[in-house]
């Protein structure tokens, strides 16, 4: 945060259902400000379950327990103090919080493809993030026309719709494969064991890099996929998820500066056409 002056500094996921909102707005009032308004929170609801016991809460409210925190969440980033009460959380009224932000920090809410979260965040009027880990992403689209119909509803102003998905570049296609499969496998194959899925297989792999939502590839093939999918959702921004599995840093490099300095210019250009 003070070692940096453009980047922005955020979460592919902050899991609100089992966070404080309190708290999340504390710590992330403190990056905002080391940052000089470069925080972002993207609040979501979490595709997997094990915060919920391990902070004491059932899985029975999992609905009720983001709604309820994020309509908190909302306040706190709005005017203070703030007066809430609800069933998830001790109230609060006329309660300031600290530490103050002299600019506003920018929150999205995560969405993995809940009609019902499209909805909640067109009526809080919050950007919404798409996430999209499989399958043509065009399919999505539905979802973009939902929350823009719902924010007219709701006498919203037009809001940010993004997208995020993984993936890895490299000069090649074929080194983007190489690098990438024996990582994803890994990764797949431990959560398939605590989970009970059957193993992952390179012929799926090789469908979501071709025909998917897996941005694996040349800079060129990644920013073909990139532009195809900004433009079949509808959606105004795209974050690539550069580490999937337990890869090297070196990788993780070069991914990063193939991104910034080849495939990003491809893409507002491939957009611009």
């Amino acid at each position: 945060a003070t070692v940096t002056k453009q980047i922005r500094l955020g979460t592919g996921v902050t899991v609100l259902s089992s966070e404080d909102p309190v708290r999340v707005y504390q710590r992330f009032a403190t990056i905002q400000a080391l940052s000089n308004g470069r925080a972002e929170i993207t609040a979501g609801r979490g595709s997997f379950t094990e915060s919920f016991p391990l902070f004491g809460f059932s899985l029975g409210d999992y609905n009720a327990l983001f709604e309820e925190k994020l309509e908190l969440l909302v306040q706190l980033l709005g005017d203070q103090p703030v007066t809430w009460s609800g069933k998830t959380r001790a109230p609060l009224e006329n309660q300031e919080v600290w530490p103050k932000t002299e600019q506003d920090i920018s929150l999205r809410v995560g969405v993995g493809g809940s009609p019902e979260s499209v909805v909640r965040a067109a009526r809080l009027g919050i950007p919404m993030a798409l996430a999209i880990i499989g399958g043509d992403p065009a399919r999505f689209a539905p979802f973009s026309k939902l929350y823009r119909d719902a924010l007219a509803q709701f006498e919203r102003p037009e809001l940010e719709v993004s997208i995020h998905s993984p993936g890895h570049i490299a000069e090649t296609d074929e080194q983007a494969i190489e690098d990438q499969w024996p990582h994803y496998q890994t990764m797949y194959g431990r959560l398939g064991r605590e989970r009970g899925w059957a193993p992952t297989t390179k012929n799926h792999f090789m469908s979501e890099a071709l025909h998917g939502s897996l941005y694996v590839g040349s800079p060129e093939t990644v920013a073909q996929k990139i532009a195809y999918a900004i433009q079949s959702v509808g959606a105004q921004r795209f974050d690539l998820k550069y580490a999937t599995g337990p890869m090297p840093h070196s990788q993780l490099m070069q991914s990063i500066e193939l991104y910034g300095t080849q495939v990003i210019p491809r893409v507002r250009e491939l957009l611009a056409q």
